[in-house]
């Protein structure tokens, strides 16, 4: 083995290790603290990433796509496996009710704050798309953190499995819409690419989940082992990015698939949690590693009404769909607060509409990820204050 793999391995397992150290002592930080393990890795991350000390190899940072990419799939089964039929039937009218109505209303509000600053309907429909999605990693890692499971952390996960849902859906719509302001009337392809997208990937899911629930947990009985987890997830998203389909919306339906069709599973996530923290942890610290803090200098009025809307369109949003949907006060009061998370959807989408609409990328680049900046780092926290402010078990 030559001098130049030896220093890129010791690199690349360093850094691993490092990270890993530190993500147990942040855990351990976070329970006595009132940041949650998300927000103080990513802070980590934006301190030793390369707007700052860069300290972390580019063989590394280089990577961080794909790490992402295995986390949120595993983010994704396991969210997927929280939609059980007791856990629906408890929860569906509300979950739905709420999920759409903070999706929609914050997308308003954010929509007509920037038509009253006198920005173009253009933009202004575009920002009020971006605001619609919630990040779920952080989420479920803050509700995973904080050991609380109740009807309100039950009902907080569901959400979020439909809010990118409902954000992909409208950003298909916006996508339209501003292609038709822009001189091609009646063009609804994007929102016809964004639908087949979404079923897509439900039919995959549907299709590898079906013969995953009846085949795994066969070799160790009652639970699948860990390559199996794995396999089936990773086959999963291999096939979801081949095919150009949602591979987190396939994830999350191949795992409500198995966790209602595996009868012989006594509970067939256990292998994916032991390994999915694992990536969380790299992830988070990744993530706050290519947050673009100086995007926040730039940000200007537009940045901070846009951050304002959101947050309003979010709280308002899930206390009208709670009460459309008669949830109780708690529920009505806190839920909206959780959901301000918010990350790589918002992104992805605002780089599709760029390269679309490259006259506007001026605008909404800068808002988008200083927005995201701030969202993911404060948002964790509003998260864990929310559950915090719900009794254990008594929802």
């Amino acid at each position: 083995m030559d001098q130049g793999t030896i220093n890129i391995s010791s690199q690349f397992l360093l850094t691993l290790g490092i990270i890993l150290l530190v993500g147990l002592l942040f855990s351990t930080v976070a329970q006595r603290s009132f940041l949650p393990r998300a927000t103080l890795l990513l802070i980590f991350g934006v301190v030793i990433g390369e707007g700052s000390l860069d300290l972390i190899p580019n063989l590394f940072s280089d990577r961080f796509e794909l790490i992402a990419d295995i986390t949120l799939l595993m983010v994704g089964f396991l969210l997927g496996g929280k939609l059980t039929a007791s856990s629906l039937r408890d929860h569906s009218v509300k979950s739905f009710a709420i999920s759409f109505s903070a999706a929609v209303i914050p997308a308003s509000i954010v929509c007509l704050g920037m038509l009253a600053l006198g920005i173009e309907i253009e933009i202004a429909v575009l920002l009020g798309c971006f605001a619609a999605a919630t990040a779920p990693a952080a989420v479920f890692d803050v509700v995973d953190e904080s050991g609380v499971k109740n009807r309100f952390s039950e009902l907080l996960l569901m959400i979020v499995v439909l809010d990118d849902v409902w954000a992909l859906l409208l950003f298909g719509v916006g996508m339209a819409i501003v292609t038709s302001l822009n001189g091609v009337a009646g063009d609804n392809s994007f929102t016809m690419l964004v639908v087949q997208e979404l079923l897509g990937a439900v039919l995959l899911g549907v299709v590898i989940g079906l013969p995953a629930a009846y085949l795994t947990g066969r070799v160790k009985p009652g639970k699948p082992v860990l390559s199996e987890a794995l396999g089936i997830v990773f086959l999963c998203g291999g096939l979801a990015m081949w095919l150009d389909v949602s591979y987190l919306v396939a994830s999350i339906v191949m795992g409500a698939v198995i966790a209602n069709l595996a009868r012989h599973h006594d509970y067939p996530f256990h292998a994916i949690e032991g390994i999915e923290s694992l990536f969380m942890v790299v992830f988070f610290v990744l993530a706050g590693a290519s947050l673009e803090i100086d995007a926040l200098a730039a940000v200007g009025v537009i940045g901070v009404v846009y951050i304002l809307c959101r947050t309003l369109g979010k709280y308002l949003g899930a206390w009208i769909g709670g009460m459309l949907s008669r949830a109780d006060s708690i529920n009505r009061n806190w839920i909206g607060v959780a959901l301000l998370p918010q990350a790589g959807v918002a992104i992805g989408m605002a780089l599709v509409a760029s390269n679309q609409f490259p006259e506007y990328r001026q605008v909404m680049l800068p808002v988008v990820i200083a927005s995201t900046v701030i969202f993911e780092i404060v948002g964790p926290v509003f998260t864990r204050f929310a559950i915090r402010r719900t009794p254990d078990g008594q929802l």
